[in-house]
């Protein structure tokens, strides 16, 4: 090798090892939520829901940053040939909303007068910057057979998670007509970045397939505000001012406990560590002397269900992202602030009906009864958050299963949806001889002369055990899971699929003539 030669050759070495030892010397960096889901002129977060008759009507939201003052909407009779489109311009109705990380103005339009069973395209922006053509179908004016997806519990790690189970689902129903969420659709309700990831699931999706939706408990409680004051009842019944002040989290071969550090207004403080699901497994000596109860009085029961828990001092509210990002229908509820978690939905010849299981219960009885007794369709499926039969034995809901079940029970309703409980349970025809340590009203969990079936799913990681589960019929824990649920004419087909597609639970409900329904078990191929 030549002289020139051998000099280029070490040349190039240390050239290619000055390079590797720059690769090896650079570290990552995190992106910044707040750059991550800021919004720009450009629209995002498009969303079809329902205002109106999903026949003859379609709303659409979006969001945009603060400098877009004006929303415009541009709709068409959809046609294969695109350029022949003529669109007419629909000026949008702006809400400011100043959210944790930014500035937005969400945007939202309902078209109204469609034709039924119709395809439509359209594009929302600000008259220059446009999104891209979306399709929407109308619905048909009459019974025809749809389909639909139920999710249950989102919530925690919604991006890494739950994003796949949603385009799994999309996969196995790609021309459902709408998706149903039971709650819970983020962890943290005024988390801007939890919001942006549940949008970034179904992304393009929730632009062409509407969204019916009814709040869970993490839309309505920060549960991370550490200064929220609560009330603790003493023994004697006093009230007593106390402060959440820490929480940390230590990891078990047995699960997740947290390590709790209250503070009472005097400046005592108790220390405690609960389990995943609120169950006080340790106390210190601070609870006797600020409370009067002794640790074997509160160890193994829940911290918000105990002798100790009165009442949290800040009351529940709604996030704001609802109403500013979901346009639902405002109709004659008893009180304005059920608006849009409150509502009814007639969609082929089936009526959906949200409650809001986290506020003013009682009151929605009385609409409850009436929306029920309008009811033209054939098929009647109600959906709440907190489910009337519920497989943790800490999770019982009984002033839910007091005042709506009677009306369900009245009004033979087909199908309950709800989530919250992170695990699968569903009810079914099963021999309750013999099990005991359920709640009371567990063992009519499902009664063949009404014919309800009541579900509890889950679709994001987040998951609880199973404590209670014998009075259901199909049960199963640790899983994500999505459902499919077919309605033609007079059947219903409901499937449960896990995460990864596979089938996990299947059921026919059959409509019978002056009779309550047929529920025919399928999951083993026996219809």
């Amino acid at each position: 090798m030549s002289y020139f030669s051998t000099f280029i050759l070490t040349l190039i070495i240390l050239i290619s090892s000055f390079y590797v030892g720059a690769h090896e010397s650079w570290e990552p960096t995190v992106y910044s939520s707040i750059n991550a889901h800021a919004p720009t002129p450009l629209p995002d977060r498009v969303v079809l829901t329902w205002e109106e008759d999903p026949a003859t009507s379609q709303s659409v939201t979006w969001r945009t940053d603060a400098t877009v003052k004006r929303g415009l909407a541009q709709l068409a009779v959809a046609s294969a040939n695109g350029r022949a489109m003529e669109p007419n311009s629909f000026r949008a109705t702006t809400i400011y909303l100043k959210s944790d990380i930014n500035e937005a103005n969400y945007h939202s339009v309902t078209f109204r007068n469609l034709e039924p069973n119709t395809l439509y395209a359209y594009r929302v922006g600000d008259g220059v910057n446009f999104t891209e053509y979306y399709h929407f179908k109308t619905a048909n004016k009459n019974d025809e057979p749809f389909s639909f997806i139920y999710f249950g519990d989102a919530q925690n790690e919604v991006r890494t998670h739950w994003s796949r189970v949603f385009r799994e689902a999309f996969r196995d129903a790609p021309r459902a007509a709408f998706t149903l969420h039971a709650g819970d659709l983020v962890n943290r309700k005024y988390s801007d970045s939890e919001w942006g990831e549940w949008h970034e699931g179904p992304d393009w999706v929730n632009g062409t397939i509407p969204v019916i939706a009814t709040p869970g408990n993490h839309e309505y409680l920060n549960y991370d505000d550490r200064s929220k004051e609560l009330y603790w009842t003493d023994k004697s019944g006093n009230d007593i001012e106390i402060s959440l002040v820490s929480m940390s989290k230590k990891t078990l071969s047995l699960g997740n406990v947290y390590k709790v550090s209250f503070q009472q207004k005097e400046g005592n403080v108790v220390n405690m560590e609960v389990g995943e699901t609120g169950i006080i497994e340790k106390v210190d000596d601070g609870l006797e002397a600020v409370s009067g109860f002794k640790a074997e009085e509160i160890v193994g029961k829940n911290l918000y269900k105990s002798p100790l828990f009165a009442r949290q001092r800040e009351v529940p509210s709604l996030s704001e992202h609802w109403r500013a990002q979901f346009a639902f229908p405002i109709q004659d509820i008893p009180d304005p602030k059920l608006s849009e978690t409150v509502y009814f939905i007639d969609y082929q010849g089936a009526r959906f009906i949200s409650l809001d299981s986290n506020s003013e219960k009682e009151i929605q009885v009385k609409w409850l009864r009436q929306v029920l007794e309008s009811n033209p369709n054939r098929w009647t499926i109600v959906t709440f958050h907190h489910p009337v039969f519920s497989p943790g034995s800490d999770r019982d809901n009984p002033e839910i299963r007091q005042l709506w079940k009677p009306l369900l029970d009245e009004f033979k309703v087909d199908l309950v949806l709800s989530g919250h409980d992170h695990t699968y349970a569903r009810t079914g025809s099963i021999d309750f001889e013999g099990i005991k340590n359920i709640p009371e009203g567990y063992e009519k969990a499902f009664d063949p002369s009404i014919g309800t079936v009541y579900v509890v799913s889950v679709s994001g990681p987040k998951m609880y055990k199973i404590t209670k589960g014998a009075f259901a019929k199909n049960m199963i824990e640790n899983t994500q899971l999505y459902q499919v649920i077919d309605i033609n004419n007079s059947r219903l087909r409901f499937r449960a699929f896990k995460a990864t597609g596979e089938l996990h639970d299947e059921f026919l409900l059959q409509k019978r003539e002056g009779k309550s329904n047929l529920l025919i078990e399928t999951i083993n191929g026996d219809a």
